[in-house]
């Protein structure tokens, strides 16, 4: 009887039966749980939440606490080490020490964040040390086992990856024991085992605030209050080999499909509902000229009217060198590319002052760094080759290349907005890059090169009848064909160039606004709206760069840009002076009053 329940479907998980894939037969379903059991199963992991508020004062029972304790204890380890150790902790005077230690590191990265990032921090409740009854720790031996410990060998953080399971365990008991679970990383981990008297050769892995609460909440926290999305799955899976994307079931795709599949139309119902708001709103009608036509296209974009303020914002500035440097077509060394990167990382560079006074953060992408760069927070190492080629003897790029270079784009995309970020902005950083954008601006749009190439960072007028001899030789050495936009790119780009076109193709697929910088961002433009023209929804022109390939870019995509200052930095600057009008084009859709809420009589 029971192993006839068990072929039913399980609860909350699509698809599934008894032998784990639909009409698997009895012998698959012999070991299967029944149906109740494995639906508990996955609604404790579908449940299971980081708690940090809520807490109720009751006391956990000690063999609450016990069961829960063991099930963490039966976690696998590699090599059956089990690698880890639980700290219970009751004592509120060691617990008062832990909560200071944690309110410094707290205050130390609230003093780090961006303007926008800080004020939502400010509203989160990060830990609860103090509200429950119960604190544990889970330390990790990275010794235990001995010297001959099966698979720590060739593995050696392993100990450290058992102790997490451990952890997860603990967690998902504890739901099922109706206990919330909050993690606490606020610390560091050498005070924090000082405080609790760890011999040095262990670690903390955890630590835990564990007691009952008021209500679970429907979304993790962090979700519900838009600090984080969830990544969806289909993000995650991969077949064979990384990047060959789809689901078990699914035919394998590629990134770069993917991400073009999931762009749509602007939302028809949200523009129309902005357009009559707009006509309502006590102001003359079209009195916000641009303004007016940018809030309506991110509220269909949003599919919501009034749309979310595009905040918090995060610039990438996408970091590559040019083998075309070779040809003499900038007075820079092309070691300033890693001296700015590194610039950008200290926050000495200007994208990082105009960033910090509209509150944005800055993230700096590797695509193609000549030179090695160091781990460091804020630098997503995404190398591809360390500069392209020289594209008058050939293409810059090989075709895998550039698909990796937009696949990183996409990426950087996904994994900015999936931190919370509702605004993208475009930056890059390469000596020389000015060459390549002109040169996919011409291949684009027909123009001469004469026409779209400019003097970058200051080039003299020999040294611009060179770079438009380089960009036309660049052209005539390389098959362009414009119905093969990655080829074309992969052909006469930068890495640069090919990761801000996957970025901007990922913002529109989330549906998130991109704002673009200079000529660059430009060049992108016109690639992604070659691969799919829909993304240009999702496209807002900063600003107008001096650099003429820029004004053709726009003219190209019908872009208008929001101010025009003759600026040619690059790096994300044009842009980001802008955002504060595309946040306040939607705080006026949002806060203006309409006539008739006012009171305001209208024009007759």
């Amino acid at each position: 009887m029971a192993r006839d329940r068990s072929r039913g479907g399980v609860p909350g998980v699509p698809g599934a039966t008894a032998a784990g894939r639909p009409g698997g037969g009895a012998a698959a379903a012999e070991h299967a749980y029944g149906e109740a059991e494995r639906a508990a199963v996955y609604r404790a992991i579908r449940d299971r939440r980081d708690v940090r508020v809520g807490f109720r004062a009751d006391p956990v029972p000690d063999d609450v606490l016990t069961r829960v304790l063991d099930a963490a204890h039966r976690a696998p380890s590699v090599g059956y080490s089990q690698p880890w150790d639980f700290i219970v902790v009751h004592d509120e005077d060691l617990r008062s020490r832990v909560h200071e230690l944690v309110r410094v590191q707290r205050d130390e990265y609230a003093r780090a964040l961006p303007g926008a990032r800080a004020q939502a921090f400010s509203g989160l409740k990060v830990e609860a040390i103090l509200d429950t009854p119960v604190n544990v720790v889970v330390t990790v031996d990275p010794t235990r086992g001995g010297r001959h410990t099966l698979g720590r060998h060739a593995q050696p953080r392993t100990p450290g990856y058992s102790a997490a399971l451990a952890v997860e365990n603990l967690w998902l008991a504890a739901r099922s024991e109706g206990l919330g679970v909050g993690w606490v990383s606020f610390f560091d981990e050498r005070e924090l085992a000082r405080a609790l008297d760890l011999p040095p050769h262990l670690e903390v892995v955890a630590y835990l605030c564990v007691g009952y609460v008021e209500d679970f909440p429907p979304e993790p926290e962090l979700a519900m209050s838009g600090w984080a999305r969830r990544r969806p799955l289909s993000w995650a899976v991969h077949r064979d080999h990384y990047g060959r994307r789809g689901l078990p079931g699914e035919d394998a795709t590629s990134l770069l499909d993917e991400t073009v599949g999931a762009i749509t139309p602007l939302n028809q119902r949200a523009l129309k509902e902005a357009e009559e708001r707009q006509a309502a709103m006590t102001k003359p009608a079209g009195s916000l000229g641009v303004l007016e036509e940018v809030s309506v296209r991110l509220a269909g974009l949003a599919g919501e009217c009034p749309p979310p303020v595009p905040e918090p914002a995060a610039v990438a500035v996408f970091a590559g060198d040019h083998g075309v440097h070779a040809q003499g077509v900038s007075g820079w060394p092309q070691e300033v590319t890693a001296q700015m990167v590194h610039n950008f990382l200290r926050g000495g560079a200007v994208v990082n002052a105009f960033a910090e006074q509209v509150g944005a953060e800055v993230t700096v992408v590797d695509v193609g760094v000549a030179a090695d760069l160091p781990a460091v927070p804020g630098l997503l190492p995404r190398k591809i080759a360390h500069g392209t080629a020289d594209f008058t003897q050939g293409p810059a790029m090989t075709r895998t290349q550039a698909d990796y270079a937009v696949e990183a784009g996409i990426e950087a995309a996904r994994d900015l907005v999936s931190a919370g970020n509702r605004c993208l902005i475009t930056g890059d950083m390469g000596i020389g890059n000015t060459t390549p954008s002109a040169a996919l601006i011409a291949a684009f749009t027909g123009a001469d090169p004469a026409e779209v190439t400019g003097r970058g960072t200051g080039a003299d007028d020999a040294m611009l009848e060179r770079k438009i001899d380089v960009v036309r030789r660049a052209l005539a050495a390389n098959d362009i064909d414009t119905s093969d936009p990655v080829g074309v790119l992969a052909a006469v780009g930068g890495f640069e160039h090919a990761a801000l076109t996957g970025f901007i193709l990922g913002a529109a697929a989330l549906r998130v606004p991109v704002l673009l910088d200079g000529v660059s961002a430009g060049a992108a433009a016109v690639v992604a709206a070659a691969i799919e023209p829909r993304a240009l929804n999702a496209c807002f022109a900063g600003h107008r760069s001096s650099e003429p390939g820029h004004a053709a870019a726009l003219r190209h995509v019908g872009l208008r840009p929001l101010i025009d200052l003759e600026m040619r930095l690059g790096e994300g600057s044009g842009a980001l002076l802008a955002l504060p009008l595309l946040q306040g084009s939607v705080r006026a859709l949002r806060d203006v009053a309409t006539f008739g809420s006012a009171g305001v009589s209208e024009r007759y």
